[in-house]
This record gives structure tokens, C-alpha cells and sequence, in this order.
């Protein structure tokens, strides 16, 4: 029997409806949440990840504005700006475009945005405080994931979750959320050696390498939930998960497609942590 598909464009539809009820109700109050995107250079992909997340703001009523910088925009420049919006009363969410040019230090950049402003969830204290699970933010992919569960009615309490990946941005974060959740959790990385032992384990699997269809049906336990974190582009121009998604798919309970599943929920996660960082500066008026 097929798994079940994890449709993240319908959820994600589904989830922006709720909350741009929210958005109407701070608009009528006097509030309109306002989101800040800060993008430097002309990288192809950044262009279309802003382009995606302006179109979003659009439909659900939140207001978006872009600061474009060139390539060559030095470091001092994008400091000043974040430090413009940090200052600025309509703007409840700031974010930079990641990757930034090399000559820029991602930290010093990331950690000059307001607490209460970072809703990537990337500001060294969010990141920190999810240890305790105090987070002003969560990071907007694994938030999407635990969206994704809760909406599907995926149980997580008492549950062996293993997280394939430790980057900052998802892996980590992930980790400590499931654990915040009531999971038993295993982290791992492409590196671990015989992976498969780890992942045979996981009645809630979490994939985020970059590295193309890397774990195979084998490597799933019957009725497992997979979640495909990755989106790889091979060179005959497709897009692929970390998951090889046809196979796998015959033997997990629950499954995400690459596209159409982690992604849409990862900007609608943007969305949120930008209405609720409104509604936090509403009730603090």
C-alpha cells in the first residue's frame, strides 16, 4: 500500500486562509503587518525565493517591501538598513536573503536584526532559547514540518524521530522541537556511518542533506512518516528530494513530495511568525 501524501500546497492554502482572518482582524485594529526582505546580489534562486515570498504577503493582506543591494554592496550599508527597520513601527518582520556574498559575515548581519523582528528564526538567541522552548521565533522550515504533523494528526509524543542533517537552519532546530514535542530523537548526518541502522529506527523521519535520493526504501521502517526536507536540481534539470520519493513511498505511512511538500509550509511559517510578531506589538501598544 502507498503512503500517503503529504500535500503541502493544499495545507499550505489551508493554513494562510486561518491566519489572513488574523491579518483582517489587526488591519480593522489599526495594525497591518508589515515583513522587510533585504536581498543582496542577483543569485537566481534568491531572486525567485523573494519574488514567492512578496507574492504570499500579497494574498494574505500582509504588507511586504524589498531592499535590494548589488553584489558588491558592502557589509556597513546592509547594517544601517536593518538598522532603519528595526527602528520601524510598520515593520513586525525583517529577513535577509541568504546566501550572502562571501564577503559578508552572516552572523554580525543576522544577529543586528531585533529579536522580536527575526521571524526566520535565524538570530543566535531564537535559535538558543528553542534549547528551553522559549523561542520568540521558530525557524520557518522546521516549523513548517511541525505544521505539517499537526495538521495530519501525526503523533509525536513518545515517538522515535530521526533527523538526518545538522545544519543551524533546519537539522538542530528540528532536533529540538520533536524533542519539545515528546519525541525520542536521534540526530545523524550524511556522514553517519551505516545511516541505515539509524533511519530503520524512525517512526518520524526527517531528511535534510542536499545530497539526491539518498536514502532509498531500504533504509525505511514500514509505516514511517518521511519528511523531505531537500530540494536537489540534477543536471537533466528536474527537482528531487534527499528522499528517492518512488520507492520509499511504497513503504512509508505518511510521505512529502519534492516540490509540493515541505516548501510551501516553510513560507507559510514566514507568514505566521510575521502575523504573530503584529499581533505581539498590538498587544503591547
Amino acid at each position: 500500500m502507498s503512503a500517503q501524501i503529504i500535500d503541502g500546497k493544499q495545507l499550505a492554502r489551508d493554513v494562510r486562509a486561518d491566519w489572513k482572518r488574523r491579518v483582517v482582524d489587526l488591519t480593522e485594529r489599526g495594525v497591518k503587518p508589515g515583513l522587510a526582505v533585504i536581498i543582496v546580489g542577483d543569485n537566481p534562486a534568491s531572486t525567485i525565493y523573494v519574488r514567492n515570498k512578496v507574492k504570499a504577503c500579497s494574498e494574505i493582506g500582509i504588507h511586504s517591501e524589498v531592499h535590494h543591494f548589488s553584489e558588491n554592496a558592502q557589509q556597513g550599508e546592509i547594517l544601517e538598513c536593518i538598522s532603519l527597520l528595526n527602528q520601524n513601527k510598520c515593520i513586525h518582520g525583517i529577513l535577509v536573503q541568504l546566501p550572502l556574498p562571501s564577503h559578508f559575515e552572516n552572523n554580525k548581519v543576522i544577529t543586528s536584526i531585533a529579536i522580536d523582528k527575526d521571524v526566520d528564526g535565524f538570530h543566535l538567541y531564537n535559535v538558543g532559547a528553542l534549547v528551553t522552548g522559549s523561542t520568540n521565533f521558530a525557524p520557518c522550515t522546521p516549523y513548517g514540518v511541525m505544521l505539517m504533523l499537526e495538521q495530519y494528526r501525526i503523533p509525536i509524543v513518545g515517538k522515535h524521530a530521526v533527523v538526518v542533517g545538522r545544519s543551524n537552519i533546519v537539522g538542530k532546530p528540528m532536533a529540538m522541537m520533536l524533542l519539545e514535542h515528546g519525541a525520542t530523537v536521534t540526530i545523524c548526518t550524511s556522514k553517519t556511518k551505516d545511516l541505515t541502522q539509524f533511519t530503520r529506527l524512525a517512526d518520524i523521519l526527517v531528511v535534510a542533506t542536499g545530497r539526491p535520493r539518498m536514502i532509498t526504501a531500504n533504509m525505511v521502517k514500514s509505516g514511517a512518516t518521511v519528511i523531505d526536507v531537500g530540494i536537489n536540481r540534477l543536471p537533466d534539470g528536474q527537482l528531487c528530494g534527499d528522499v528517492e520519493f518512488d520507492t520509499v513511498k511504497d513503504v512509508a505511512g505518511y510521505i512529502t513530495p519534492v516540490p509540493g511538500g515541505v516548501g510551501p509550509m516553510t513560507i507559510t511559517s514566514l507568514l505566521c511568525n510575521t502575523i504573530l510578531s503584529a499581533e505581539r506589538t498590538k498587544l503591547s501598544v
